[in-house]
């Protein structure tokens, strides 16, 4: 796909691979409703979605293969594929020369990787150096950016004595197959038929879970550790890691999250919660709605209320959603732009 009517000059091209995963799709969309000069976008996925019609933005292209000539001139590979799917052909898109940016997080351990989350650099003033060879870049969990960025701005003005943390789990962390699954335990359900357990080997419809059946990978615990892991990486030892669970809900999309916070001092209510404010959040008023993973659907922002604790006077709670999807394809997309900095530039033909 080409834009009409722009210049090679300061384009990029890009390929998304696994396009027709969730994240694929989501980036897809994203993409040309931003800043990121991409020119070319291409489509790869596995050989079960070649010759798709899938869209970028308001055009629509086929899904092509994932083979080496598919990399050759692309400046920007953006893998939204499944994990062992990202680890089988991620050198192929390296030898191509091609910047990696990993949404998939399979290359989190690979050498020279390098978890991001431009957010949190900024909020920080901490941007890395741009690097003419960049090793592959893996976008930081969305619930990791929210939990780095809500603790950052509460650091700003007190220090913290307690934090912990709820976070509750959408289907579409699974991608198609999970959203799938849990539309079919649903329906069946209702209709008093077995239920499909191949993704979760539990039921998730009309439950929640701290823990899946035996026979589901990746586990929920393992994508807790996850979250934790990049959240150190984003904060390092600026901020206390809160005491986490992660919990499987019954949604298809967004994350939501149920976090108290204890400041050392005691601190006015309207104080703390203007120290949430600024880009990327909105926080709601008591009388609007609360924050939901319904509303926080396509949303760019993280939606949030705080009310005090019932219990204890220098306690408060804070009630958040995010569109999973939505905030990890921006942060993606904020990675290449940070990126094409230090990108050889003209090499659309």
């Amino acid at each position: 796909m080409n834009r009409e009517g722009k210049s090679a000059e300061g384009w990029f091209r890009v390929a998304i691979v696994g396009a027709s995963s969730l994240k694929g799709k989501e980036l897809a969309e994203l993409l040309p409703n931003t800043n990121f000069p991409a020119a070319d976008v291409k489509l790869l996925d596995d050989d079960e979605s070649l010759g798709q019609l899938e869209s970028v933005g308001d055009e629509m292209t086929f899904v092509q293969p994932v083979r080496q000539e598919n990399f050759e001139n692309v400046d920007f590979a953006f893998f939204c594929s499944r994990e062992d799917f990202t680890r089988k052909y991620w050198t192929m898109a390296r030898k191509s020369g091609c910047v990696i940016i990993d949404l998939s997080y399979a290359l989190e351990d690979v050498a020279g990787a390098s978890i991001r989350a431009p957010w949190i650099e900024r909020e920080l003033n901490d941007s890395p150096a741009p690097d003419l060879e960049p090793g592959p870049v893996v976008v930081a969990h969305p619930a990791a950016v929210v939990l780095a960025l809500l603790m950052l701005r509460i650091r700003s003005i007190c220090d913290v004595k307690t934090a912990v943390a709820t976070l509750f789990e959408p289907a579409s962390e699974h991608g198609r197959p999970g959203l799938d699954e849990l539309h079919e335990q649903t329906v069946n359900l209702l209709s008093f038929q077995e239920m499909p357990k191949k993704v979760f080997d539990s039921q998730v419809a009309f439950n929640l879970l701290a823990r899946y059946g035996e026979q589901s990978h990746p586990t929920l615990e393992s994508a807790e550790r996850r979250i934790l892991s990049h959240y150190r990486v984003l904060v390092g030892q600026r901020v206390l890691v809160p005491s986490m669970v992660l919990l499987q809900a019954p949604i298809f999309h967004g994350h939501a999250f149920s976090l108290y916070i204890e400041p050392e001092q005691p601190l006015a209510l309207g104080d703390f919660t203007q120290s949430l404010s600024g880009e990327h959040v909105t926080i709601s008023r008591a009388s609007d709605d609360s924050p939901s993973n319904v509303s926080a659907a396509g949303q760019e922002e993280i939606l949030l209320s705080v009310r005090p604790d019932a219990q204890r006077s220098n306690g408060f709670w804070v009630w958040a959603a995010a569109d999973n999807l939505r905030l990890i394809a921006l942060c993606a997309v904020d990675c290449a732009q940070q990126l094409a900095t230090a990108r050889p530039r003209g090499k659309l033909q």
